[in-house]
């Protein structure tokens, strides 16, 4: 393995849709009690991030916190990124901008894109093999009606969050619904041609998929059609957790990064 500074690692988290850094609360200290340097950000509009949503003029905007915190590392540093859920965006556009500075990329139970396709094709594979339209409850939708104003805004119902959160705790499904805030897809941006990911920055960052078998969120044979139409070779299972594992199973989820990481 190396010297034992070699096997300490520097964990970036990125949360997924209406969450914030606060969601990974149960993960970082059990990561930073193994000796590893931890630092969950909160993309744009989310968290405590000041921006709101309708000040985001798409995933660029969005994951300029990411961007901004890469960019800010010393040269020959480079991180353990870990996106969950949409974070997996977050995690692509960095890979493409940025691909020096990550070591891996591990993809929890998020939506992964190939250097194919814009990133459109993943969300409309999405909605098509979706089990049933009720899919997304009372999940609210909204656009200002203005022909120049592109961005659908989404605000997670209390029946979707508990769908996304059925095997964790009441405790945390009532942080959840405390702490949430409006998010959006960005679907506007995921169909323009420079969307388009590359092979040589994208395709060229060592990436890991972590699937949750009991995910209500993205299910996991949809998880499992990213990895396969992506190509990942390394992948790992945290069976019985639900779209939130970082709730559900923080100490599983800690030492599959782990495991990950130290490879």
């Amino acid at each position: 393995m190396g010297d034992e500074s070699s096997c300490k690692k520097h964990f970036v988290l990125v949360h997924g849709a209406t969450l914030g850094a606060w969601c990974w609360y149960k993960v970082k200290p059990l990561l930073e009690a193994a000796g590893h340097r931890v630092t969950p950000l909160d993309m744009a509009a989310s968290g405590i991030n000041l921006k709101k949503i309708h000040e985001i003029q798409g995933m660029r905007d969005y994951t300029e916190p990411l961007i901004a915190f890469l960019t800010s590392l010393p040269e020959n540093e480079k991180v353990v990124l870990v996106g969950h859920s949409l974070g997996g965006i977050n995690l692509a556009l960095a890979m493409e901008m940025l691909p020096h500075k990550i070591e891996i990329a591990v993809f929890l139970a998020a939506f992964m894109p190939d250097y194919v396709n814009t990133p459109s094709f993943i969300f409309d594979q999405f909605v098509a093999q979706l089990p049933d339209e009720n899919y997304w409850l009372d999940t609210e939708f909204k656009n200002t009606g203005d022909p120049k104003e592109t961005l659908t805004t989404m605000s997670f119902s209390p029946q979707f969050i508990a769908k996304l959160s059925h095997l964790s705790s009441i405790e945390d499904y009532e942080l959840t619904m405390m702490l949430k805030r409006t998010s959006s897809l960005f679907l506007h941006d995921a169909w323009k041609p420079e969307a388009k990911l590359s092979k040589e920055r994208y395709g060229s960052v060592r990436t890991a998929y972590v699937i949750c078998n009991e995910d209500k969120g993205i299910l996991a044979p949809f998880q499992r059609w990213m990895i396969e139409n992506h190509g990942v070779k390394e992948v790992k299972e945290l069976k019985g957790s639900d779209h939130m594992p970082m709730f559900c199973m923080p100490k599983q989820l800690c030492d599959c990064l782990q495991e990950i990481a130290l490879k």
